[in-house]
Order: C-alpha cells, then structure tokens, then sequence
C-alpha cells in the first residue's frame, strides 16, 4: 500500500510542480485558471489516495449519509435512486438544482433523491454552511431543503472575497442569522448551540469522507442507481435528465402494464 501511495504522490506532485512552473508566463486570467486546477488536482489526488482508506478506517455510520429529499414522502419500493453531491455555495450545484428538482417532480414516486454534502476547499465557507445544514437536519429533516435553497438564493454572501475580512465566529454569526430567518426564531438557539456540538462537526467531517470513498471531487457530482454520470462539475438541463431517467421508468412501466 504504501509504495502505491508513493508513486500516486510522486505523479501528483510532478504534475503540480509543472502547472505552477508554467505560472510565470501566463496572464492573470489563465494564471487564475491554471490555480483552479492545481486545486482541483490536489482534491482528486486526496481522493485517489484517502478514498480507499476511509473505507477500511472509518467506522460505518449509525445511518446512511445524506439527506432524503421529501422525507415521508412515499416512494416506489423499485423507484430510481439519483444521489447528488453538492457543494452549498458552489454556484454549478446552485445552477442545478432547480432543474433536478423539476425532474424530480415530472417523475414523482418513480424516482428517489438522496443528497450528499461535499464542502469544497476552494469555497471558504462550505464546510460553515455544510455543518449548518447538518444541525438543521437534526432537528427537522424538512427544513434541511428549505436552508438549502436559501443558501444558494445568497450564496453571493458567502462567497469568499464576501467573507475575507470576517472571522470564523462572525460567519458563523451570518449563518445564524440566514437560518433564523428562513426557518423560524426557534432555530436560532439551535444552530447557535449546533456549532459548537462535536456531533454535527463529526457528521459533516464524515459526509466529506463517505464522498472520498466514492471518488466524488467535484460538485455537482450526480449518481443514478449506483453508477455515476458524466460531466461531473457540470449542471444537466432537463432534457439531459429525461434522457437518462426515461429508459429507466419505461420497464417499470411496462411491467406494472402486465
């Protein structure tokens, strides 16, 4: 294991090292672009080399990772399961989300969601806004969707040139309040007390460790009965979605026919 580790390190760095060489002769515009990548490069080689640890030496969790879309909501026992890996201040997942949803409603009970959260290293904030919704969650699953969409409705607030003169405390302050006004006066001491619990601090640390053992480095990143879907970083327009669910319901269909 370990001489595998070495030469996936030796790779990532020689790669690294080339694209930052290559800074010195670029424009600010590509310079920024080519930064972009290395992180994403780093990302992926954690992934590569932690994924298959994470799976060995994270004890299982006491419930699956990820958040039920519409919890209650009755669902075909042979419904098709979509798992999305979004970022909540990643502007792509924000950019998706409102299509999948729509296609979530067009297929009803035919097709389930599952949402997991990979907080980004390139968004200051994702993984504040990640625990945020992971407190919520504890408390009233229906209301995890509701903080969700608010935080893509002012994800410009949480941006980082937004929060680079902030403190932690202070970001966290601005959560606070954002939840609060979205969900209730009830939350306040709920999310307040929740950012300062080992236990949501552990299940956002572990939602980022479940998405490293599916090799998930990028959001959105999009999953359908187990198998992922091209363009990962990417939103789908609905005509993308109808392309891919319907051949999938037509058998269901055909079958209930019978």
């Amino acid at each position: 294991m370990a001489h595998r580790l070495s030469f996936r390190a030796n790779v990532a760095v020689a790669y690294i090292h080339r694209l930052w060489l290559s800074n010195s002769q670029r424009s600010w515009e590509e310079t920024k672009s080519v930064s972009e990548k290395m992180i994403r490069t780093i990302l992926l080689f954690l992934v590569l080399v932690f994924g298959t640890q994470v799976r060995s030496q994270v004890l299982p969790p006491a419930r699956p990772d990820g958040f039920v879309y519409r919890p209650g909501h009755r669902s075909d026992p042979d419904a098709i399961l979509i798992e999305a890996f979004f970022d909540p201040v990643c502007p792509d997942s924000r950019d998706s989300w409102p299509i999948l949803k729509q296609a979530l409603e067009h297929y009803g009970s035919r097709v389930a969601l599952t949402l997991h959260l990979l907080p980004l290293p390139y968004h200051d904030n994702a993984y504040a806004a990640s625990r945020a919704l992971h407190i919520v969650n504890t408390l009233h699953s229906n209301a995890t969707f509701r903080l969700l969409e608010e935080f893509f409705e002012h994800q410009a607030l949480f941006h980082n040139a937004q929060t680079q003169l902030l403190s932690k405390p202070e970001i966290v302050d601005k959560i606070v309040k954002l939840g609060t006004a979205t969900l209730g006066n009830s939350y306040q001491h709920v999310l307040k007390s929740g950012f300062t619990d080992a236990k949501t601090d552990r299940a956002t640390r572990l939602s980022f460790k479940y998405s490293a053992s599916r090799g998930v480095y990028g959001t959105p990143t999009f999953y359908v009965n187990g198998f992922v879907l091209a363009d990962a970083g990417s939103p789908l327009d609905s005509g993308g979605w109808r392309k891919i669910i319907d051949p999938l319901v037509q058998p269901h269909n055909v079958r209930d026919a019978k």
